[in-house]
């Protein structure tokens, strides 16, 4: 992701040291590693940041502190501003995933511009942007915290970028564990029998009528999931533990 054209995540004002790591923790989860702070409240660094980045150290270490939102934007020629209201000013309005796109198609840097947790951005802020950035969200409940809006919008920008250089570009699925193959029908016999030497002194076969077809079905339910061998070896460890503990 590296040649790919990535987006300035700048919050503005932002209050809780705690949600500056978390911001950073989504950032850093879809490739993106430059934060932006505005004016902070409690200052810059925070030590309430760290723990909550969750190992998105990078992130916090390269983060940039600015005493307004226009000298945190200077170098950028692009500039989005999350917001679900237009606060009196008259801009395009768009989605993430339209966001995520004209950062890729657009040369120059793109600034996404997030407010302060309680009240978001102020006119003076949203009056810098290009574009507003809106989310469809449910309108009877339409809060987001912060955390939750820089992943959203994170997301989009390598979902896109994903579509419009290459399937492996910018975004791959986590690793897929290999699946190991099911066990042989022998490994499985010796389960079920082991499971009836258990069961048989216990009473689980009777009525002696019914016994034939308790069998079965108690046959169906071992084989139905397709264990592999290891699943098969860690039932028979159990089996033999609660036989050991029935004997001592």
């Amino acid at each position: 992701m590296a040649d790919l054209n990535k987006p300035v995540i700048v919050l503005v004002r932002p209050q809780l040291g705690e949600n500056i790591g978390k911001a950073a923790r989504a950032m850093l989860n879809f490739g993106l590693t430059e934060m932006r702070l505005v004016s902070p409240r409690d200052g810059w660094p925070n030590p309430s940041a760290g723990p909550a980045a969750a190992g998105a150290d990078i992130v916090l270490e390269r983060a940039k502190v600015y005493e307004t939102t226009a000298e945190a934007v200077a170098d950028c020629a692009h500039v989005h501003a999350t917001t679900v209201r237009k606060r009196g000013v008259t801009k395009p309005v768009i989605g993430a995933d339209e966001a995520g796109r004209l950062v890729h198609t657009q040369a120059g840097r793109h600034a996404v511009l997030f407010g302060p947790e309680r009240s978001g951005l102020e006119t003076e802020d949203v009056a810098l942007a290009r574009n507003i950035l809106t989310i469809p969200i449910n309108p009877e409940f339409g809060s987001l915290n912060l955390a939750q809006a820089v992943v959203l919008v994170s997301y989009e920008w390598a979902r896109l970028g994903r579509e419009l250089a290459g399937a492996d570009a910018a975004l791959v699925q986590p690793t897929v564990e290999e699946l190991l193959p099911p066990a042989p029908q022998e490994e499985l016999e010796g389960l079920i029998a082991h499971f009836e030497k258990l069961l048989e002194p216990l009473g689980y076969f009777f009525p002696e009528i019914r016994a034939e077809a308790t069998r079965r079905t108690l046959r169906g339910l071992l084989t139905k999931p397709g264990w592999n061998h290891l699943e098969v070896r860690t039932l028979r460890g159990v089996l033999s533990t609660i036989e050991r503990d029935r004997r001592d």
